[in-house]
């Protein structure tokens, strides 16, 4: 078996196994879990080296030949998004472990580190899976560990949110295992690259049934619009290390789902009009969702909501350039939520909560926290030369190639979220960041240098700042990004090489 491609599934197992038995010692729990993410990253990072000029690794467990046994594949974009995702998860969990030895929040429970991990291990199985069953279980590892990292510190709220959070998973994985079912029922098979061979030989109709129902069960996870309801009201209660993860990671991880299987395995001509519709509804109903709320966490949900449009729309367009601009959207996307939502964690240290209408002033308060506000906000925006202008433009760019009045529609929804999202940051920065503090920030903040170890609190926001450098290089990086990109999105829409590299000479 391919030790790089075992790495990121294995090695967080084994270090939930051990963080667990360590649980009476939490400085050791704290190092073991730093050591694994950074061995997870080293690994995703070698796995990125070997797939930049196109190859797929692929390796069967057990010595089991495809597509009878489990395989485990990265090509391009799966290796890219487990160096992204490891990276931004070894990040916010030092930002955890700051904020816990700092005494900035209520001590970690003892297993926090074993469920962190576990979850790690989740999405790395996501990325890598070669088969639909195997894809299905990293989801629910992932979600599993998820539904109890979301109750941590439980409250009303928090409990609330968390049975909406599992209501709406579990349903959206009944229906995951009857498209599982019933695509196993017309090929004999769950392994993707041999269902890929075989689901050409299917009715046209059949193939587009398929399509849609895989594209409402991730579409459920991804809270794309009109499915989108659950997430402002889960993610914005949970504690921050918890929400800036599940921002950044969890919808991109049922993107990344959507993408593989409707590149792979269906003929995208035939719901891609469906998919257009919905990017252009997404883009829109959040973003205005996200211009009524009070509370900076809830419009960052609804924020989060709306730019997935953009990623949809990319997948929509049905070309190279379009599937490009997608992956370069997603790394953009993913560092950026996790950032703010780290930022969003710093207001709550300061003040104690994130509702505009009792901030002001935070500028005078932290400066650094302004700063860290402002940057990855504007990328969020789409202003330049932030990697999310570069993203946009990608997919624009795309859209007029790829021509039509629909695409043209999405282009302008497109152009109307970005400006609508800078109204949202505006408003949060002239409500939160202007002005004169309030009398009771000023003394919250007293109280925290008071009463709290400032060497934590300044460890977050290093954790912090490290993430929004992180997005900085993203940007800088934009043109190797974009080549690294390209290659993926000509393997995603040609196949070839995947199902070449999981089935060698064709399926037994």
């Amino acid at each position: 078996m391919n030790v790089l491609l075992a790495v990121p599934l294995v090695v967080p197992l084994i270090g939930a196994a051990v963080t667990l038995l360590l649980r009476a010692a939490p400085r050791a729990q704290r190092i073991t879990s730093t050591l694994t993410l950074a061995g997870v990253v080293a690994a995703a990072a070698l796995l990125v080296a070997r797939t930049a000029d196109g190859d797929v690794v692929a390796s069967q467990a057990g010595g089991w030949a495809a597509p009878l046994g489990i395989t485990l594949v990265a090509d391009p974009l799966a290796a890219l998004l487990v160096l992204v995702s490891s990276v931004v998860l070894l990040i916010v969990l030092l930002y955890a472990i700051g904020q816990d030895v700092g005494g900035l929040s209520r001590a970690m429970p003892q297993v926090f580190h074993p469920i962190y991990l576990v979850l790690t291990a989740g999405v790395c199985l996501s990325f890598i899976a070669g088969d639909l069953f195997n894809l299905f279980v990293g989801f629910e590892i992932m979600l599993t560990a998820s539904y109890t990292l979301i109750t941590q510190a439980p409250t009303r709220a928090r409990v609330r949110a968390s049975m909406i959070y599992t209501v709406v998973s579990l349903t959206s994985s009944i229906l995951f295992l009857t498209g599982i079912a019933l695509v196993y029922a017309l090929t004999g098979t769950v392994n993707m690259a041999d269902i890929a061979e075989k689901l050409g030989a299917a009715p046209p109709e059949l193939r587009a049934v398929l399509a849609l129902l895989f594209f409402v069960v991730f579409g459920i996870k991804a809270a794309i619009v009109p499915m989108h309801f659950w997430l402002p009201d889960s993610y914005p209660v949970a504690i921050t290390r918890i929400s800036a993860i599940f921002a950044a990671l969890l919808t991109k991880v049922a993107v990344y789902a959507i993408i593989r299987t409707q590149t792979l395995l269906f003929a995208r001509d035939d719901i891609s009009a469906v998919m257009l519709w919905v990017a252009i509804a997404t883009m829109v109903v959040g973003i205005l969702g996200a211009l009524v709320q009070d509370d900076v966490n809830r419009v960052m949900s609804f924020a989060l909501v709306s730019h997935i449009g953009f990623m949809i729309f990319g997948l929509a367009l049905n070309t190279v350039a379009g599937l490009a601009g997608v992956v370069v959207y997603l790394v953009h996307h993913i560092v950026v939520q996790a950032t703010l939502f780290l930022v969003n964690g710093l207001m709550r240290q300061y003040v104690g909560h994130t509702s505009l209408r009792a901030i002001r002033g935070l500028t005078t308060v932290s400066p650094a926290l302004a700063l860290f506000f402002f940057l990855p906000a504007l990328s969020l925006a789409g202003l330049p030369p932030m990697s999310g202008f570069i993203a946009k433009v990608a997919l624009f760019e795309a859209g007029l190639a790829a021509g039509g009045w629909l695409v043209y529609t999405g282009i302008a929804a497109g152009v109307l979220t970005s400006l609508l999202t800078m109204m949202a940051i505006f408003r949060i920065w002239t409500r939160a960041f202007w002005g004169t503090p309030l009398p009771d920030m000023v003394e919250a903040k007293a109280q925290l240098r008071r009463g709290a170890n400032l060497g934590g609190l300044r460890f977050m926001t290093a954790m912090t700042g490290v993430m929004v450098g992180l997005g900085l290089v993203v940007a800088a990086a934009a043109g190797p990004l974009a080549e690294f990109s390209f290659v993926a999105a000509r393997d995603l829409l040609d196949g070839g090489a995947y199902v070449q590299a999981v089935l060698g000479g064709g399926a037994p």
